[in-house]
Order: C-alpha cells, then structure tokens, then sequence
C-alpha cells in the first residue's frame, strides 16, 4: 500500500496559455479536471512538460495551488521545484509547500554541470527545508549531467526523498537502480516509450506527456501489468508506441500542446524561444493521434472497463 500512495499514472500537466500567452489559469482547472478523469493518479505542475522554465515564480505557485485544489483527494500533486540553483529551488519548495500540494519534484540542475557530490548535496538541501515528500528528477538530455545509481542510493536514505523520475534513457541504468535501491523507493519511467520495459524489472508507474491525450489507454496498459497480464499489457505498449515516439517529433512539450488542441482540450501556445509546431508536424501528429485511438476492440474494451473500475 505505501508504494501506491503516489499511485501509477502521474501526468506532466502542460500549462495552458490563452492568445497573450499569459497563463490560462481557467483552462489549466478544466485540463487537470480531465487527467484526474482518465486515467491520472496524479499530476506533476511545472515541470520541462509545464515550461517550468519561462514561468513566474507567481505563476508557479497559482499553479500549484489551483490544480491542488481542483484535485482535492481525488488525485496526488507535485509540485515542479527545480531549477539550477539550489536555494531558488529551496525557496519555490517552501512556497509550494504551503499550498497543500502533496510533493515537490526537483530535477538535476541544468547547464551547471555538478559533480555526483554537487547533486547529493542540492537534493540533501531541498529535502531538509521541506517536509513533504521530494521526487528527484533524472534526465540528462536536458541537463547534461546523468545522476548515476550510487547517488540515487545516497539520497535514498534521507527520509523524505521517496521517489525518482528516471529518463535517463538506459535499461541498464534501471537494472542498476532496482538492484542498489530500497524495495520501497519508488522508481518511475519519465519517458513513456520505456513504461513496460521498466515495470518489468520492478518499477512502479510512469510520469507520462502522452497521458494528456490517451491517459486511459496508458492506465489500462499499467493495470494490465500488475494483474499479472502481461500479454495485453505488451499488446496496449506496441499499440501506442507510435505515439510515445511520435510525441518527440520535435521539443517536448511542442507536440504534446499540439495533440492536445487536436484532442479538444485548451493548452494554447508557447513561450519563446519554443515555437508551435510546423503544419508538416502538426499533420503528423494528427495521423498519430488517429492510429493510436483506432485501438482494437478487445484492447478498446480493456480501456473502458479500467476506467469504470476507477469510478466504483
């Protein structure tokens, strides 16, 4: 039960923008309102997927205050803390803390290049300043600095790092992770492509981008994973797959604003320097989207079925 207290589908909220591209705080309400309704345990604000990095610190907390109370108990929220200074993000920590949400996310400072010791030390200090539950964030094609297992192991044992979001890229590096770390350290997949593969060998969920747009296809597959069916849980993974690629046709979150305009859902434009998607993009995100949601019936039916298990 307490490696489910986070539960297994957590979304990556993009933040909505309106044509000013100032924050769409009413959008960003009715958005966290529909992943909590398919097929999300949780949300992430402000986080890459968020533009984290051209928001206000204001805008932040906003945020992080209104997706928390539109998921009152329904659904956990972390907050998106991190950025490359420590005490900026042990300031956004304590900010966010007082906003109810249930967690902060930090992701390994960027573009300053730390040592493995640099990074114990940021975490070991945005940990003690707040005493909710951290994340750590793993994904050095961002950040260009790869946190390695031991260092994980390291932050592990302070008592309030519970959790990391690995998108490293390398199932050799999740081999290590689950071998060093405690049973009870939660582990989840940052890049949808490697869910299954990483439940495989014992994770625990996905902090997913494409759950805006096929959120119960997504929680089918990890239900179907941990009912011990992994033959339908293969079959959702290979008929989605094409839109866990797809939706890196360019800069995340590019293709996943775009997909979820296509999807009926407001997320509106992007802060320089992102720019919208090419026509020759959004067509071919559009052509995903199609393939992806002509499920077959037996995996369509699957889907459903997960989603009213949910509302008993």
């Amino acid at each position: 039960m307490e490696k489910m207290r986070f539960g297994r589908v957590l979304t990556a909220m993009l933040t909505p923008m309106n044509e000013a591209l100032a924050v769409d705080y009413e959008a960003a309400r009715v958005l966290a309102r529909h992943l909590i309704d398919h097929g999300s345990d949780g949300i992430v604000v402000s986080g890459t997927t968020g533009e984290s990095p051209t928001l206000t610190t204001a805008e932040k907390i906003n945020l992080f205050r209104l997706v928390k109370e539109e998921a009152g108990a329904k659904a956990c929220v972390f907050a998106g803390v991190g950025s490359n200074t420590t005490q900026g993000s042990i300031e956004l920590a304590k900010q966010a803390e007082q906003t109810g949400v249930d967690g902060v996310m930090a992701v390994v400072p960027y573009y300053n290049k730390p040592s493995q010791e640099g990074i114990v030390q940021h975490f070991a200090a945005i940990a003690e300043a707040v005493k909710l539950p951290v994340m750590l964030y793993n994904v050095p094609g961002r950040t260009s600095v790869n946190m390695l297992p031991q260092t994980v192991k390291r932050l592990a044992a302070i008592p309030n790092i519970a959790a990391l979001k690995e998108a490293a890229g390398n199932m050799d590096q999740v081999s290590e992770l689950k071998r060093v770390l405690p049973p009870d350290f939660i582990i989840y997949s940052g890049d949808d492509s490697f869910t299954l593969p990483m439940l495989a060998v014992g994770c625990d969920g996905i902090v997913s981008v494409a759950s805006h747009v096929i959120g119960d296809e997504i929680k089918a597959m990890v239900d179907a994973w941990f009912a011990g069916d992994a033959k339908t849980a293969a079959a959702w993974h290979l008929k989605l797959f094409p839109m866990f690629k797809g939706i890196f046709v360019t800069t995340n979150p590019i293709p996943i604003k775009t997909l979820t305009e296509l999807a009926g859902l407001k997320a509106g434009g992007l802060r320089l320097p992102l720019v919208k998607a090419t026509p020759e993009e959004t067509e071919f995100l559009r052509g995903v989207l199609e393939e992806v949601k002509a499920a077959p019936e037996s995996l369509a039916l699957a889907a459903n079925a997960g989603k009213k298990k949910q509302k008993l």
